[in-house]
């Protein structure tokens, strides 16, 4: 059975990932300073840890993905209207509000696409630490196994 103590380290070890908002990496440095202190104290907290570091390990390395993926966009809609070889100053560069283009609507959606994905982690985290709390086991979805 497992006592009320290693489940509020476990519920702590999930939340801690919010101390992002004021420690930059904080969702990095929280939960593996306390994985790395009491995971010796019990398997089940030492399973939460994992889950939670092997999740914001994912979602940092799909953060990278979808911003190398839309900057590109946002840099060829701004430079689009330029003329590369034949540069005469700003004088030349305008950004047509009225015509947007598709690469903007891309990107845009990407942008988009990285908002509701930072909202369903902020959800997810949050179930992770009532299922701690609870004492049950939660997987994160989603999530690449970089600890076993």
């Amino acid at each position: 059975m497992i006592d009320n103590h290693h489940k509020n380290l476990a519920t702590f070890i999930h939340l801690s990932t919010f101390s992002r908002f004021i420690i930059p990496f904080g969702n990095f440095i929280g939960p593996i300073v306390l994985w790395v202190i009491n995971k010796q104290k019990s398997e089940f907290v030492n399973q939460h840890g994992k889950q939670i570091i092997n999740f914001q390990i994912s979602i940092f390395l799909y953060a990278i993905i979808i911003g190398t993926i839309s900057v590109p966009f946002f840099i060829f809609n701004l430079f689009s209207r330029m003329d590369v070889i034949d540069f005469r100053g700003f004088h030349d560069f305008h950004i047509n509000v009225g015509e947007p283009s598709p690469l903007l609507y891309i990107g845009g959606g990407l942008g988009a696409l990285a908002v509701i994905a930072f909202i369903i982690e902020l959800a997810l985290i949050v179930k992770a630490s009532l299922s701690a709390r609870d004492g049950k086991l939660y997987e994160y979805p989603l999530t690449i196994k970089f600890l076993k």
